[in-house]
């Protein structure tokens, strides 16, 4: 039997592993959210916006792991190789603390979507929630550490249980269409707030981030296809079937329902819109897809969070301690830290309004900075023609997409605003004591040996302060 390092992979199974690995808990949550900020038209704006920038992101991707194969330690190797160590560690925490979050999102949804059905789960933020998302936490993390990975029928399992609902969702919502109301919705509905069009849009931002995380893995899959070329290809496929999906499940909710309506519903308000359409069957149809498919990515983001974390510290930029394996060939240190950071996350759930979109929102900050020293490094190799003597008309199309992305991921950074930047602060501040950590073991000089890393140093540090301080004194709300 051939092993798993010399199998190839089909056009078809790279196109289902890109949509596998973008399509998560985020978009079950689009409804609500994006009802809650724009009509129709803005969302119209906000995904052309976002499919733009992503793709152009995803772009630079590919030709940087055409370019610079060597660079092959993870999205925080780039931010290490073109402006030193110190971007490359916060780049390597912040991915690695926003895969946490993003862990923390599917607890509180899978809580949240049961709390339909039980009460006592609430909002998934419940004291009951908590308690029995904690239990989940560790139950996957003694499996994982026993060498329990994701077999092949489990990742076809969870890809059709993600698919299956949503396509149905689609189909229904088509055949329950009302031009009427959709009309009514379009500049935005009754009974909701008088926002500027580019309010409406900017709001929408951090979702738009969060629905497409996993874009960045595409070409990791390009080791295993059949030809090369199969790569490029299955990346558009896969990324214009995500994108086509994501949009048509947050338009189509304003055919069927008004505005303010989807606004108010509970998460995940997927389900929510077709137990209105179709009765509590509908209901019960998406929320068991949903769960199934929450699972299945918790377990494969669990391993993803802790893989960050050990790469890191093997490539030097976190302490050794994280790097080392168990005889189940598991990084157990890093499971550990990573596990426990998303138990004090799922904790902190409680004192939350709305705890989806708070850790939603703070997993899509997490990754804007490790996406923006990418955009940058590509930026950079481009403007210098560095590695460009291979195939130098390329280098036109490239400039034009990574100055795009550098632009995208800055705009992205400016609409997060300034409550979800000081939270991100709270984080990279403390975390630096992970780097000095690492410099002492490695006997380099302990503190910061340019200007620049001092002047990032001391704003996170400000950041950190100021955040803490709101969150005492009310001032930012969570």
């Amino acid at each position: 039997m051939a092993s798993s390092s010399t199998q190839k992979l089909s056009l078809f199974a790279l196109t289902a592993m890109v949509v596998g690995s973008m399509v998560g808990s985020g978009i079950f949550s689009l409804p609500r959210t994006f009802a809650g900020a724009t009509g129709p038209f803005g969302a119209l704006i906000a995904w052309t916006i976002a499919a733009g920038g992503m793709y152009t992101l995803a772009r630079v991707f590919q030709f940087l792991a055409e370019r610079k194969p060597d660079l092959d330690a993870g999205v925080y190797a780039y931010a290490k190789a073109g402006f030193g160590d110190y971007p490359g560690f916060l780049s390597a925490f912040g991915y690695w603390i926003g895969s946490c979050i993003g862990n923390v999102s599917y607890w509180v949804l899978i809580k949240s979507t049961l709390g339909a059905f039980f009460p006592v789960f609430g909002d998934g933020n419940t004291i009951t929630a908590i308690i029995v998302a904690s239990i989940g936490i560790w139950l996957f993390h003694f499996m994982i550490l026993r060498g329990i990975q994701q077999a092949a029928f489990i990742n076809m399992v969870v890809t059709i249980a993600k698919i299956v609902p949503i396509l149905a969702f689609i189909l229904i919502l088509f055949v329950a269409f009302k031009a009427d109301l959709f009309r009514a919705n379009f500049w935005g509905g009754e009974g909701m707030p008088e926002k500027s069009l580019f309010d409406q849009v900017r709001a929408t931002m951090l979702v738009t981030v969060f629905v497409f995380l996993g874009i960045e893995g595409a070409s990791v899959y390009s080791r295993y296809a059949k030809e090369r070329s199969h790569v490029g290809i299955a990346t558009i496929l896969g990324f214009v079937g995500v994108t086509t999906l994501m949009v048509l499940v947050s338009l189509l909710p304003y055919a069927v329902l008004p505005q303010a309506d989807i606004a108010g519903m509970r998460q995940p308000s997927m389900a929510t819109v077709l137990e209105a359409v179709v009765g509590p069957w509908g209901a019960v149809f998406v929320s068991v897809g949903l769960l199934i498919s929450v699972l299945g990515a918790y377990l494969a983001w669990s391993l993803i969070a802790a893989e960050v974390l050990s790469i890191a510290a093997k490539t030097d930029d976190m302490p050794k301690r994280f790097g080392t394996e168990n005889r189940n060939k598991v990084p157990a240190a890093a499971l550990w830290l990573t596990n426990i950071v998303v138990q004090l996350f799922v904790i902190s759930t409680y004192w939350s309004q709305d705890a989806f979109s708070l850790m939603l929102n703070l997993t899509s900050v997490m990754a804007l900075i490790p996406f923006l020293f990418v955009a940058a490094f590509g930026f950079l190799l481009v403007r210098r023609r560095e590695t460009y003597e291979v195939r130098p008309r390329d280098r036109t199309r490239d400039y034009v997409f990574a100055a795009i992305a550098v632009i995208y991921t800055l705009f992205l950074i400016y609409a997060a605003g300034m409550k979800f930047l000081v939270l991100s602060a709270i984080l990279y501040g403390p975390g630096t004591a992970l780097y000095f950590w690492a410099r002492r073991e490695q006997g380099k000089r302990m503190f910061f040996e340019r200007p620049v890393d001092w002047v990032i140093f001391i704003a996170a540090i400000i950041g950190c302060i100021v955040g803490i301080h709101g969150l005492v004194s009310g001032y930012i709300a969570i």
